[in-house]
């Protein structure tokens, strides 16, 4: 049975949030979409996982319902990072940990709010975060990322989504559910920051023992997996599996609850 969603905005500076609860038991558990996505990705996801949490989603700034109070600008991970410290004060207002699941750039999001509130988090599962960066030929993917962003402006929307299909084993990006088209917006805006933001590793240490990195069993042969492997590495983690592949939560949402479940509960005892 579907959970039904309690929505809301939230003004904050330069947008306005748009997020979903559902669930009135457990403890929160806030999901964070990442690229193009939004909270509609979450539904089935989140109504598997309202059986025992408060669960919170919401569309990232300048994606969706969540509209930029002036003209669209390029996104600052930072930005992100703070904007899930003020969702979980206006949601979860007592300073109560909350459970987090991030994915792509909602994982970056997450992983910043997490360096700089380590005392808000109860658990934290990044999936597959696209920390280029952190790879030994860094230059090669930052470069196709330069080359996706001429793309856009030169031959539109569609080509440069060809172009992207690199990361994704030459298949094209997963096609998910999403209250609105992003794409033109995750190309121009989101893409470049979320592919150069290098993540505070120093600042993980005080997390030990309540993260998780994770990837997509079916995304192992693909770059696009590549960067949670070499975050685990340097945090001295075993990459955790979950079902499916980059977008898994969408297209295996019961599984996938299951496994975080899992690992959440892991991570909380």
């Amino acid at each position: 049975m579907n959970s039904p969603a309690r929505a809301g905005t939230l003004p904050v500076p330069g947008a306005t949030l748009y997020h979903e609860t559902r669930g009135t038991d457990g403890p929160p558990l806030l999901l964070l979409a990442g690229g193009n996505s939004d909270a509609a990705v979450f539904t089935g996801l989140a109504d598997a996982l309202a059986a025992d949490h408060r669960v919170i989603s919401c569309d990232p700034r300048g994606n969706s319902r969540s509209v930029l109070t002036g003209p669209p600008v390029d996104q600052r991970i930072e930005e992100h990072g703070e904007d899930v410290a003020r969702l979980l004060d206006h949601l979860v207002p007592d300073g109560e940990p909350a459970r987090i699941f991030g994915s792509c750039s909602g994982s970056l999001a997450a992983l910043h709010f997490a360096s700089r509130h380590p005392e808000r988090v109860a658990a934290l599962v990044v999936h597959e975060p696209p920390a280029f960066r952190l790879l030994p030929d860094a230059a090669e993917y930052l470069a196709l990322v330069e080359e996706v962003r001429l793309t856009l402006r030169t031959a539109g929307e569609a080509a440069a989504m060809e172009t992207l299909a690199v990361l994704f084993g030459g298949r094209p990006a997963p096609d998910l559910p999403e209250a609105h088209d992003n794409t033109r917006f995750f190309l121009a805006h989101m893409l470049h920051p979320s592919s150069t933001h290098l993540p505070d590793l120093t600042a993980m240490t005080p997390l030990s023992g309540r993260l998780v990195v994770a990837g997509g069993a079916g995304s192992r042969d693909q770059t696009i997996h590549r960067p949670a492997l070499a975050l685990a590495g340097e945090l001295g983690l075993k990459l955790v599996e979950f079902p499916g592949g980059h977008a898994g939560y969408a297209r295996y949402p019961r599984e996938f609850a299951d496994r975080l479940r899992s690992v959440l509960a892991e991570l909380t005892d």
